[in-house]
């Protein structure tokens, strides 16, 4: 004879059980789902008016592609695309030699003062842009340098680069310093063991705080406007004295490509990152 155990769940039909289970929508979820909302949908409104025939974007009246048209034929657009491409290549530039050296030193060489460079090195990262906007201003005319594209350039690259230092300072921690120093015993010169064992390894840091640095030099306004000479209007400050008579939907069309252009820029951040991250593992 046999004693058969019955559960409770077991006396519930198999269809009850199932019906049972219903999803259930945390309030995380749905935080992050309004967040995205906020974040987001005025971009789509932008993109959806960008392709409105209105002028005044006030109601929809129909598909066109014009106003795209219309911004590749505007010469002061692109004379002002031109002078924020020149800035910020110079910068960058500049900004990543100088970046990549600074990090390097501050990491593995000891010296007085040390401390406090490191902190006044990093100070455009905190410092309000107005702050630096009205200093450089005061420190030009304090010498009489006359205000020009160079004189934006200059500006730019103070705080690009912080932006850099630190992003080839975070790579810089996390590489073997053994490498380095086993080809300093195998006769390599310390500008040789410098070039051809250590800047392979910081080409993905300092590619990534390059991309970093050029966005925000793409988009700054405030330092711009305050070092600019005449004729020198980069592509905010042309966008900001175009808006203030009224959005166009050519200021739509053009700020959905610059969107484009700044997500394009992430994602090739984001590969070079993982494609480093991944090449230090395989090591």
């Amino acid at each position: 004879m046999t004693n058969t155990v019955t559960t409770q769940e077991d006396n519930i039909p198999i269809d009850m059980s199932k019906s049972q289970i219903k999803p259930q929508l945390s309030w995380q979820v749905i935080l992050t789902i309004l967040m995205f909302l906020f974040m987001y949908l005025p971009i789509f409104v932008l993109t959806f008016y960008s392709f409105n025939k209105s002028k005044y974007s006030a109601g929809w009246e129909g598909f066109t592609l014009q106003w795209y048209v219309k911004l590749f034929q505007d010469t002061r657009i692109l004379a002002a695309l031109q002078n924020s491409l020149t800035v910020a290549f110079f910068a960058v530039a500049v900004s990543a030699v100088i970046g990549t050296l600074m990090a390097v030193g501050l990491a593995k060489y000891k010296f007085r003062g040390k401390s406090l460079y490191l902190g006044i090195s990093y100070l455009p990262l905190i410092i309000p842009d107005i702050a630096i906007a009205v200093a450089t201003l005061v420190f030009l005319a304090a010498l009489a340098i006359r205000l020009s594209l160079w004189t934006i350039i200059a500006a730019h690259i103070v705080f690009c680069l912080a932006y850099v230092g630190l992003v080839v300072s975070t790579r810089l921690a996390d590489l073997d310093p053994n490498l380095e120093e086993a080809a300093l015993d195998l006769g390599a010169t310390p500008v040789e063991a410098f070039i051809q064992v250590l800047l392979p390894q910081l080409i993905p840091g300092i590619l990534s705080g390059c991309l970093l640095a050029f966005v925000l030099s793409m988009d700054d306004f405030l330092i711009a406007s305050f070092t600019s000479g005449s004729g020198a209007t980069t592509l905010p400050m042309e966008i900001f004295s175009r808006i203030r008579t009224g959005v166009k939907p050519d200021i739509n069309a053009l700020s959905v490509i610059l969107i484009i252009g700044s997500g394009a820029v992430a994602i090739v951040g984001e590969f070079l990152r993982n494609n480093g991250e991944a090449k230090k593992k395989n090591q």
